[in-house]
């Protein structure tokens, strides 16, 4: 089983910081694009930057030039860099690894994290 594990959310006042780690373990073979999804109060879950193996990356307009997402992918690990937070970037974050493989002939799976909450207040 593939398990998917969220850290680093907390609470931060506007134009902090904060950085957020997603470590998958389990039986993992390979491990496709990993990405940072959000999921605000009465708003539909969106996703925030995503990154492939090879490490191209790709964000949301709303969090370009703020946010940093990374991987190393000796530890299956994705992280996320939030600078300069905004009150609208209160949400729970979701990690979400595609493609992973528990065996070279199998199938490859899409697997969610718990979530971890980010608030910004003053």
């Amino acid at each position: 089983q593939v398990q998917l594990v969220e850290s680093g959310g907390g609470l931060v006042q506007p134009g902090g910081s904060l950085r957020l780690s997603c470590a998958a373990s389990g039986s993992i073979v390979s491990l496709g694009a990993m990405g940072w999804f959000r999921q605000a109060p009465g708003k539909q879950r969106e996703l925030v930057a995503v990154i492939s193996s090879g490490g191209s990356s790709d964000y949301a307009d709303s969090v370009k030039g703020r946010f940093t997402i990374s991987r190393d992918n000796a530890k299956n690990t994705v992280y996320l860099q939030m600078n300069s937070l905004k009150f609208e970037d209160t949400a729970v974050y979701y990690c979400n690894a595609d493609g992973v493989r528990v065996a070279p002939w199998s199938s490859r799976g899409n697997y969610w994290g718990q979530g971890t909450q980010v608030t910004v207040s003053s």
